[in-house]
Order: structure tokens, then C-alpha cells, then sequence
């Protein structure tokens, strides 16, 4: 239930500011306008130091990330880390 409610004040917040539509690993998504690639991590509640990403086709340089504007209709690419190996 209260996953729901969150959910819910989430998508209303959203509703309720500006937002962009972008590309999101090959998925059409509606974000705040005004986030930078670091700020939409954090409004996906992505680990950035698990993550790669790639803008527009082009691989984006982790210190970028804190300067980078989203624009609308921008096509992101993000690669999550998965730990493992042979034992």
C-alpha cells in the first residue's frame, strides 16, 4: 500500500512540474525538464557508480555528468554493472 501511494505522489509531482520526453534504453519516458545526466540518475534512484551511460550515441564521460542538460527527444542509454566471475 504504501509503495502504491508513493508511486502515486511521484507520477502526481511529476504531473504537476515541467517535464521533457526523452529515449530511455529504448523506451519513450517523461522526465523534469532542467535535470542534468547526474540529477536524472538520482530521479531514477540509479547508483551512479554502477552505471554507464551513453547520450545521443556517443558514451558520456563520468565527469560530464554534473554538466550535462537533458534535452528533449535525447536518446539515453544506461548500462548497469553486474558483479561476477568464475570462482
Amino acid at each position: 500500500m504504501a509503495l502504491a501511494r508513493y508511486c502515486q505522489t511521484r507520477e502526481r509531482v511529476l504531473l504537476e512540474t515541467e517535464t521533457i520526453e526523452i529515449v530511455l534504453n529504448g523506451e519513450p519516458r517523461h522526465v523534469p525538464a532542467g535535470l542534468t545526466v547526474e540529477k536524472l540518475l538520482g530521479w531514477l534512484k540509479m547508483d551512479p557508480s554502477r552505471v554507464a551511460i551513453e547520450l545521443n550515441r556517443e558514451i558520456l564521460r563520468k565527469q560530464a555528468w554534473p554538466t550535462t542538460q537533458i534535452n528533449p527527444a535525447a536518446q539515453l542509454e544506461v548500462v548497469w554493472f553486474v558483479g561476477g566471475g568464475c570462482l
